[in-house]
């Protein structure tokens, strides 16, 4: 459809024509986009391999909260706070509040225990370190 046949519709302009033909184009184009693929965080090994390329060169320390549906499909990870050299403070608060904003129903923390207040499952507190990393879960602590 072109904007001149558009524009023969009581109550469609010229500008109007032109909005509707960009948000059909932007469909199409969204139509044609692969979806991303949400990584599978299900073990400490995957939760490490995906947060190794954000953590590994910090100075700071930072505390990540990975918020994952009942697949351990991850919805997003959020970094709830950035610190100094040896620690970072955590307000639990604000990492209920992101699980709960995107509804997930599993939780892990990179760098710690309220989930089960809010009925979700926490899975992993993991620690990155430049070419290794510590689980809490693995250890049997979580």
């Amino acid at each position: 459809m072109s904007i001149r046949e558009l524009c023969t519709y009581t109550g469609i302009g010229e500008a109007k024509a032109i909005s509707i033909l960009a948000a059909c184009e932007l469909g199409k184009r969204r139509q044609a986009e692969t979806p991303e693929e949400r990584p599978d965080l299900g073990t400490a090994t995957r939760i490490y391999n995906h947060m190794r390329p954000v953590m590994q060169d910090l100075y700071v320390e930072e505390f990540w909260a990975l918020l994952m549906n009942q697949h351990y499909r991850l919805i997003k990870k959020v970094r709830i706070s950035r610190g100094g050299i040896t620690e970072t403070p955590v307000d639990i608060r604000i990492v209920m509040k992101e699980a709960v904003l995107a509804n997930c129903t599993i939780l892990a923390v990179c760098h710690n225990r309220a989930c089960e207040v809010m009925n979700i499952h926490f899975l992993d507190h993991v620690i990155v370190t430049d070419g290794q990393y510590y689980s809490f879960h693995e250890q049997g602590k979580c």
